[in-house]
């Protein structure tokens, strides 16, 4: 019953394999650095029916070329995928895909080849959005009347005033490995760390952008010349380009950025089912300097390029996930770290306030065994986040604060105007429930969540000590944040074992999409609210060959 595939970040495929390691009848290929080449899986073969619960479904596989266990091949299974808003933008972790107000879709497909150590993946994405048209805040000054509502940032409210169609190479790459050191160039999505909905550092949510990576995957660690195993590690470099959206400036001499990330991760052979990582990445002008923020120790931010852009933005994170197979228990969680106090990583910089400028996520999953004969098994998940800006920021004049914002790399925490990491972007709070029951026919899942995007722009519009009267501000701001509530279900049916259908119905209450202030210190704190009542429902064909 073994079954190799490399699977699409957050497919239903990846998804199901990822359930059942809960209960440890799948092995993890990775640690916390997963791509389309990372998310290979293998089903043990003591697993019984009941538990592979898909056992009878095409999943997807890689076959041999002519019998030739050196040559093999594997055809992804084309997808398409639809959906529709009715009132405000809705919808993350889709790549390329810009799920504005109206209807959208994308269309994938794609091949793999490997041949002695050597791989190459072809899996673009095709989308169109109608990008209909809905009410925005106005533009932070000096960027695209389309742009982000405050900070200098390259997050378009909407991107543009018609429908667009987009090209994306999604996970189109060429690598080459040996044993465990591999090293390729192309435009794999990337997801970084265990949370399974928001990330701090990297997710799909964004377009794919070209990089080069080297390192090591998942490698089993052994003291030379005894049997005595220390755990398994993990670790990768890369170097990216990013790029700007055609909703920020109109100076194209800033319109790229280099992206370099360094992680390293552990899973401890003495503590079985830990894994424990540090992640850093850097933004920093594209064009000179070329390597020097790749190494995970560069701290300096007195670069000036020749366009006279200077210095660089680098974050961080701690990732910890605590895997309990024997009972279907996974505990999980993040420490994001941006604008690092002013003499860096010191012990006593973090003991005087350890909260400056972080961020953090949690979760839990717990596997349920519903019905052996019939075959129902169910998985109950929590996600906690939040990338508020931390209190000692109210003591900052003159600038507000943002996890994604930073004054040296305006473009933001982006690429091609969408979040890299978070898919709701930084600066709020989100949580979310959900339980999924996979059966042999599929997987019926109900979801409930709330989030606030950006609770910083209320923040630095109350307590800003550089605005005049902000104590009336704050009153008139109170209440003035935007908040969605949404619930929702997502069904998955299999017509047979090649060809399936996956859909989704939400409603998602916009609560004070504007952040509309009261009038008065009185209507600040009691008042009526805006709201929008938005309708998402999503429509997904595939075939698995």
């Amino acid at each position: 019953m073994n079954t190799f595939s490399q699977e699409s970040l957050k497919s239903s495929e990846e998804d199901y394999y990822d359930f059942l390691s809960l209960t440890g009848h799948t092995d993890r290929n990775f640690l916390f650095y997963r791509t389309l080449e990372e998310s290979t899986w293998n089903i043990k073969s003591d697993t019984e029916d009941y538990i592979h619960v898909w056992n009878n479904n095409n999943l997807g596989h890689t076959n041999n070329f002519f019998n030739n266990d050196n040559i093999k091949y594997k055809i992804y299974a084309p997808e398409l995928f639809t959906s529709y808003n009715k009132e405000a933008p809705f919808g993350y972790n889709d790549g390329g895909l810009w799920q504005g107000k109206g209807f959208n879709t994308a269309i994938s497909a794609g091949f793999r080849a490997e041949a002695y150590g050597f791989s190459l993946s072809v899996k673009p994405q095709l989308s169109w959005s109608q990008n209909k048209n809905f009410e925005l805040m106005p533009a932070y000054s000096g960027i695209s009347e389309y742009g982000y509502f405050w900070g200098h940032c390259d997050a378009p409210q909407r991107f543009g005033d018609s429908d667009f169609w987009n090209f994306d190479w999604g996970d189109t790459e060429i690598r080459y490995s040996y044993k465990s050191i591999t090293l390729g160039f192309g435009t794999e999505s990337i997801w970084l760390g265990p949370m399974q909905l928001y990330p701090v550092l990297h997710s799909n949510n964004a377009p794919t952008y070209p990089k080069f990576d080297i390192g090591l995957r998942r490698t089993k660690i052994n003291i030379p010349f005894t049997n005595i195993y220390l755990g398994d590690i993990e670790s990768r470099l890369w170097v990216g380009r990013l790029e700007e959206s055609d909703y920020f400036d109109s100076n194209n001499d800033n319109n790229y950025n280099q992206f370099s990330g360094f992680t390293f991760a552990y899973a401890p052979s003495f503590i079985k089912g830990l894994t424990l990582a540090v992640t850093k990445v850097t933004l920093n002008k594209w064009g000179e300097n070329f390597w020097r923020y790749a190494l995970p120790n560069w701290a300096t931010n007195t670069i000036v390029t020749s366009d006279g852009n200077s210095g660089e933005d680098q974050k961080a994170a701690i990732s910890a996930e605590w895997l309990f197979p024997t009972v279907g228990l996974d505990i999980y969680g993040e420490l994001g770290f941006d604008d690092f106090l002013s003499k860096g990583f010191k012990v006593y910089e973090y003991a005087r306030y350890p909260f400056h400028a972080m961020t953090y996520a949690i979760g839990i999953k717990k596997s349920f065994e519903i019905s052996k004969q019939k075959k129902l098994r169910g998985v109950l998940q929590l996600e906690w986040n939040n990338t508020e800006g931390s209190q000692d920021y109210q003591m900052w004049s003159g600038s507000g604060y943002n996890f994604g914002f930073h004054y040296q790399i305006t473009q933001g925490y982006t690429n091609k105007g969408q979040w890299l990491g978070s898919g709701i972007g930084y600066g709020g709070n989100s949580q979310n429930i959900s339980f999924t029951l996979y059966s042999p026919h599929g997987y019926e899942k109900i979801f409930l969540g709330r989030n606030n995007i950006d609770n910083n722009y209320v923040f630095y519009q109350s307590v800003d000590a550089g605005k005049e009267e902000t104590q009336y501000n704050g009153a008139r701001y109170f209440t003035a944040f935007k908040a969605n509530l949404y619930l929702g279900i997502e069904n998955l049916y299999y017509f047979n074992p090649d060809l399936s259908i996956k859909y989704s119905f939400v409603y998602d209450m916009v609560i004070n999409p504007t952040y509309t202030p009261g009038y008065n210190k009185t209507q600040g704190a009691w008042r009526d609210y805006d709201y929008l009542n938005n309708f998402y429902c999503s429509l997904a064909l595939k075939y698995q060959f």
